[in-house]
């Protein structure tokens, strides 16, 4: 399985402060907010990771970052980063067509990276062999939310985008799991009314094939894409006592597809 980082967008609920930098590159208490995306990927195992950002940012990441050398997984091999351009914001489903070529005929798992998620994920990776996965969160404020209606043996039934009437408290988080027939589902794929190639469109896909399934997150998730959450999430992260060593990058060995 490859790991997939969409960094890209203008960051807009983080202005002025993402008029000079990538919101992906802003400090989450120690660290900067990209490095809890990679950390996930690196404890589930995944060694191979492409970040998708914009034109602008691209040389920030790789100067940060480098080729993630300095990364390893938890039996000690060194990781590799690759990037890749999205040249304008046209949604989540345009990101993860940009990296097909790079995932090729493997599975791949999808986080944005303004998500910050605790959980481990290597269990799911470890088992998934085919459809999608999303990860759920309970929320106190399903309103507010993209909401999964899951079956007993975990088969995601519907979601519904900010329902008047939940029917459940579980929203969608940006952590997502694919089978490599995501590609084939975004060919042919029309933009939405805001201009938009939008994963709910991937998501609808498998759902309708019986093949999309949940699990809902055991640990503390935020979003950390607005002031007041990344306010939050760092003191969550600085109260939590957050001390993973900082990686340094080797930049020259970076590869910007």
């Amino acid at each position: 399985m490859k790991g997939i980082i969409l960094a890209g967008g203008f960051g807009t609920r983080l202005h002025p402060i993402t008029k000079v930098t990538n919101k992906h590159l802003l400090p989450v208490y120690n660290k900067p907010m990209i490095y809890y995306s990679i950390e996930a990927m690196v404890k589930a195992g995944i060694g191979r990771i492409m970040i998708v950002t914009n034109p602008g940012h691209v040389e920030d990441f790789v100067n940060l970052l480098g080729s993630g050398g300095d990364f390893k997984t938890p039996d000690g091999q060194r990781i590799q980063i690759v990037y890749a351009i999205q040249d304008k914001p046209s949604g989540l489903a345009d990101g993860l067509w940009i990296a097909r070529d790079y995932v090729g005929l493997e599975s791949c798992l999808m986080i944005l990276g303004d998500n910050i998620i605790l959980d481990d994920l290597s269990p799911h990776v470890k088992a998934f062999k085919s459809g999608a996965t999303l990860f759920l969160a309970k929320v106190p404020d399903p309103e507010r939310y993209s909401i999964a209606n899951v079956g007993a043996r975990g088969t995601v039934l519907s979601v519904e985008e900010k329902p008047k009437a939940p029917k459940s408290n579980l929203a969608v988080t940006g952590i997502y799991m694919y089978d490599n027939t995501c590609f084939a589902k975004c060919v042919g794929q029309k933009p939405s009314a805001r201009g938009q190639y939008e994963i709910t469109d991937i998501n609808d896909r498998y759902q309708q094939e019986g093949a999309l399934r949940a699990v809902t997150l055991k640990e503390p998730w935020f979003d950390a894409g607005t002031v007041e959450s990344l306010l939050e999430v760092s003191n969550f992260m600085k109260a939590r006592g957050a001390t993973e060593a900082v990686a340094m990058p080797n930049v020259k060995e970076a590869v910007v597809a």
